[in-house]
């Protein structure tokens, strides 16, 4: 459907965002901090395990369980923060359960129009005919922003999407984000938290094709009539790209990038039947460093945080019966039961999270438009998986948004 209401450059920025500061805002009060009143305070916050990297440079950090919802350490949980690409994890939990996969499109010079001038770009042209699929691979592998509003358009808009991805955040009960485009590029009042981000990289992994695409190490992108060109995923834990090395167990998520937010990443690995998540935004270094301290609160989280005792807890979904007010963690530890915000995913005869991600039948509540509907389950795109090509890809820092 053609966007009547396309948003002009100004627009697209809006005049209540411009009432949020870009920089860091203060972290929510402890009176009001969804997960737990200790993920409002400032400092590191860990229970009785010990162990934790002793080089953490990052402005804001969490380590929370999948399955459980428990927090097991954090720092500035709810601080405020420009979220860069990461921001599209949101985009994918609201807007991937729209249209069927084969669905075409062949993308024209509006879709593009408002595309940010150096925007992080999967090579999505006027005039090529591309199924709903390869978008969304281009979303999640490249980071186009090309990809975002070209199924922003289809969506009914940049205004219409933005307003559907805020109404999204907020029954999530992600309270920190305030969506001003859809793609993550830096606009003033663009904010997230690693608490807010954590949370839309768990409702995702629920999803099955939302967990393969951001699983996906290559792709054939079309370039026009036959022609097709690889694209790699610029997630480096999952491509070991630049020395890094691929991280054992690593299924994703997301990456992001531009000159004001620096590096955000919010990376999920399975180890022993049990999947982690982890977020770290604005370390000071940039390059390796964001995925340095992924990779390094991962191996706590599996190693002397397996036993820490919760801080806090990612909460559930509004539409799916979470709690309005903040949660109180179980204290029994990440291999205990479920605290207040354990999700509907949780299992309690030991089944693999991975295996709940991967195999994940039954329905998800997507919201769309202030309406829910119920999404029709389809089939994993584990066949677009490919081996991770030996070609270098781009520097992240090349490209905003990314």
């Amino acid at each position: 459907m053609r966007d009547s209401s396309r948003l002009t450059r100004r627009a697209a920025l809006g005049l209540s965002a411009a009432a949020l500061p870009l920089a860091a805002a203060a972290p929510a009060s402890a009176a009001t901090a969804i997960g737990g009143e200790r993920l409002a305070r400032d400092g590191i916050q860990v229970g009785d395990a010990t162990g934790l990297p002793k080089k953490l440079t990052a402005r804001s950090w969490i380590v929370a369980d999948h399955r459980t919802g428990e927090v097991l350490a954090s720092y500035r949980a709810h601080q405020r923060l420009a979220p860069a690409s990461t921001l599209k994890m949101l985009f994918a939990d609201t807007v991937l359960g729209k249209f069927e996969r084969t669905r075409t499109h062949r993308a024209t010079d509006a879709d593009l129009a408002d595309v940010p001038s150096g925007s992080s770009m999967v090579g999505v042209k006027p005039g090529i005919l591309y199924t709903v699929h390869q978008l969304w691979q281009g979303v999640f592998l490249r980071s186009g922003n090309d990809a975002v509003h070209v199924l922003s358009h289809m969506n009914g808009g940049i205004a219409a999407t933005v307003a559907e991805m805020q109404a999204k955040a907020k029954d999530l009960q992600a309270l920190d984000t305030h969506v001003v485009s859809p793609d993550g590029f830096d606009h003033p009042g663009q904010l997230s938290s690693a608490y807010d981000l954590t949370l839309f990289a768990r409702h995702g992994l629920r999803d099955a094709d939302f967990s393969a695409y951001c699983s996906t190490r290559t792709a054939n992108f079309p370039a026009g009539g036959k022609k097709t060109f690889q694209i790699q995923n610029t997630d480096r834990l999952l491509t070991g790209a630049y020395g890094l090395g691929i991280y054992p167990g690593i299924i994703g998520v997301k990456n992001g990038y531009t000159s004001h937010a620096g590096n955000t990443f919010t990376g999920a690995a399975t180890r022993g039947g049990r999947t982690l998540l982890v977020t770290v935004m604005h370390p000071a270094n940039g390059g390796n460093e964001v995925y340095k301290e992924t990779a390094a609160l991962l191996d706590w989280g599996f190693g002397k945080g397996s036993s820490a005792q919760a801080v806090g807890a990612l909460v559930d979904p509004l539409s799916e019966g979470g709690a309005t007010a903040s949660p109180t963690p179980s204290g029994k530890g990440a291999k205990g039961a479920p605290g207040a915000g354990g999700s509907a995913a949780s299992s309690s005869d030991g089944t693999s999270p991975w295996r709940l991600l991967e195999g994940a039948a039954g329905a998800v509540v997507v919201l769309a438009g202030g309406a829910f509907a119920l999404r029709r389950r389809r089939a994993a795109v584990a066949a677009a998986k490919a081996e991770v090509s030996p070609e270098p890809e781009p520097k992240a820092e090349e490209k905003q948004g990314s």
